[in-house]
């Protein structure tokens, strides 16, 4: 950390007209949550499956030699995309011929497919002193052995808590999932399970700064969980102890 703290100094002061005030280090605690969901993926249904789905809609089909007739497609084309639409339950075979199911009219209608996806499990971070999950990048976490004292401004009650809103797992596993969407998107659509783990703790640097020719004392926070400034931690430090910088410091 000491390394990274006098990075981070460097970087404060290239300006010269800032100068560092106060430096302090200590840990805000993260919550591990496992979660697991049901997923599915949200694509806008192809030409084909319009077709397909409409050929279906407006008339009699019974095999789907018929349909692969009709749209003039490989009949194993049309086999597997009707196996594809019957595990979606957007279609179904009623009287020996192949019906829309209520699901199958709604997402024609929207020009939407929807695609079940497995199960799947993630672990979320969630902060009591942000009171929300955190964009974590996994592969970017690092381990401390010799951690500083706790924030100053730990909610004990957030701390404690085990059980998260659904809406709110779930927003915080879309963000994720948001980054990385393409031409489909992936969507949860159900939360199965959670199960809230360990508390580890998470170090921050703090740095109280005044500027000589704005004549302001501001603070940056690093946060190393997130590997970047916490803006929240920095707009929580500075309505709490702003009146008292200037005071103590200058």
């Amino acid at each position: 950390m000491s390394k990274l703290q006098q990075r981070l100094m460097r970087e404060l002061q290239q300006n010269r007209n800032i100068k560092i005030i106060k430096t302090d280090e200590w840990c805000i605690p993260i919550r591990t949550v496992e979660v697991t969901y049901e997923p599915v993926r949200r694509s806008t249904m192809d030409v084909l499956m319009t077709m397909l789905l409409l050929s279906i809609q407006e008339a009699d089909f019974a095999s789907t030699h018929e349909l692969s007739e009709l749209l003039l497609v490989d009949p194993l084309f049309i086999e597997d995309l009707v196996s594809l639409m019957s595990r979606a339950s957007l279609i179904e075979q009623k009287e020996n011929f192949y019906r829309l199911t209520s699901k199958g009219q709604q997402q024609l209608e929207r020009g939407i497919f929807e695609e079940e996806l497995d199960v799947e499990m993630a672990n979320l971070y969630y902060s009591p002193c942000h009171l929300a999950f955190l964009a974590v990048d996994e592969d970017n976490v690092e381990e401390y052995d010799d951690l500083p004292e706790l924030y100053r401004y730990v909610d004990e009650e957030a701390e404690k808590q085990e059980h998260f809103e659904e809406t709110m797992l779930i927003d915080a596993l879309q963000q994720e999932d948001d980054e990385q969407a393409g031409a489909s998107q992936k969507i949860i659509s159900k939360i199965v399970q959670t199960d809230a783990k360990q508390i580890n703790d998470s170090p921050c640097l703090e740095f109280v700064l005044y500027n000589k020719e704005q004549d302001i004392v501001f603070v940056r926070v690093w946060n190393a969980l997130l590997n970047q400034w916490d803006s929240y931690l920095e707009q929580q430090l500075t309505e709490k102890e702003q009146r008292q910088w200037r005071e103590k410091y200058l």
